[in-house]
């Protein structure tokens, strides 16, 4: 049989044969481009990983000194991402900015994890009214939007980039203990576990060696779909200034500074936001790559 299948159409004036590729060269293509996808994105995510934690390797000008000669310059060889109403390079404050950003984000997941996670497990490995108390406070949380709630916390705590990360990780807690919740209680019904408990081992040590272990794999994967979202909830804090006071040069707080000059300065604006898009999109991707690979080994 040959490779590839000709479907000749009888219809008049058709332009000719059209060439269809076989199921084996479709699913070839499809894992070269998850592949690509997969490669940019850890490309993404590893070179804002670097802005974070090496920012002066990446941008050797300061992102605080005005040069007011130099104000509204758009993105040049000299300045890549142009330069703002002070005359400040962009590039240098999206740069510095990434260590704010993702710390603040860090510290929103792992606040969301910790928090959701022992939700979960308390609700999951306790009696029903236990349960039930913890999955109704889970439920109000649930009926309150992210971004609300984000709201009313760090108005609450005040403003500044430890209160935004804390405020954003109060939103995700709900969402990490529905998950947990579940996974415990799927877990609890295999027979391995029942017969740990028939065997007399305390709670505690079926909770450490055969509930957590279980149940690890799609919290961490909901943790990388979350990193994301967190992004854009720090950001979306940030931009409505409840970050780090100017000039820290937060990425929320770059897109807030530059909404004032879109028509003459579009790129003050579309820089940062562009970075914003593409981290978050590249975290994603790899949640979503990791999501692939646990049903995977599961089956």
């Amino acid at each position: 049989m040959a490779s590839l299948h000709v479907i000749a159409s009888a219809a008049p004036g058709d332009a000719g044969p059209s060439l269809a590729l076989p199921a084996g060269w479709r699913t070839r293509v499809g894992s070269l481009r998850r592949s690509v996808a997969l490669v940019l994105a850890l490309a993404v995510v590893a070179l804002a990983l670097g802005w974070a934690f090496l920012p002066h390797v990446f941008s050797a000008q300061s992102p605080f000194e005005t040069r007011v000669a130099l104000r509204l310059r758009p993105p040049s060889w000299a300045h890549w991402f142009g330069t703002d109403y002070l005359g400040r390079d962009v590039y240098a404050r999206v740069v510095h900015g990434a260590a704010l950003s993702l710390k603040a984000t860090v510290i929103a997941v792992a606040l969301g994890l910790a928090a959701g996670c022992v939700l979960g497990l308390l609700a999951g490995f306790s009696r029903r009214a236990v349960d039930d108390a913890v999955m109704r406070a889970v439920d109000v949380l649930l009926a309150i939007p992210s971004l609300l709630l984000s709201l009313m916390v760090v108005t609450v705590l005040g403003f500044g980039t430890v209160n935004v990360a804390l405020a954003a990780g109060v939103a995700t807690i709900a969402t990490f203990a529905r998950l947990m919740r579940a996974e415990v209680l799927r877990i609890k019904a295999h027979a391995y576990v029942e017969a740990a408990f028939g065997s007399g081992e305390r709670w505690f040590s079926v909770l450490r060696r055969h509930i957590l272990p279980n149940a690890a794999g799609p919290v961490l994967v909901l943790a990388g779909l979350e990193f994301g979202a967190a992004i854009l909830a720090v950001s979306a804090l940030s931009f409505l200034g409840f970050g780090a006071a100017p000039p820290a040069p937060e990425w929320g707080t770059l897109v807030a500074e530059g909404r004032n000059y879109l028509v003459r300065a579009w790129w003050l604006t579309a820089m940062p936001g562009g970075v914003i898009i593409l981290v978050v999109l590249s975290t994603n991707s790899l949640g979503k790559t990791f999501e692939r690979l646990r049903l995977r080994e599961a089956r």
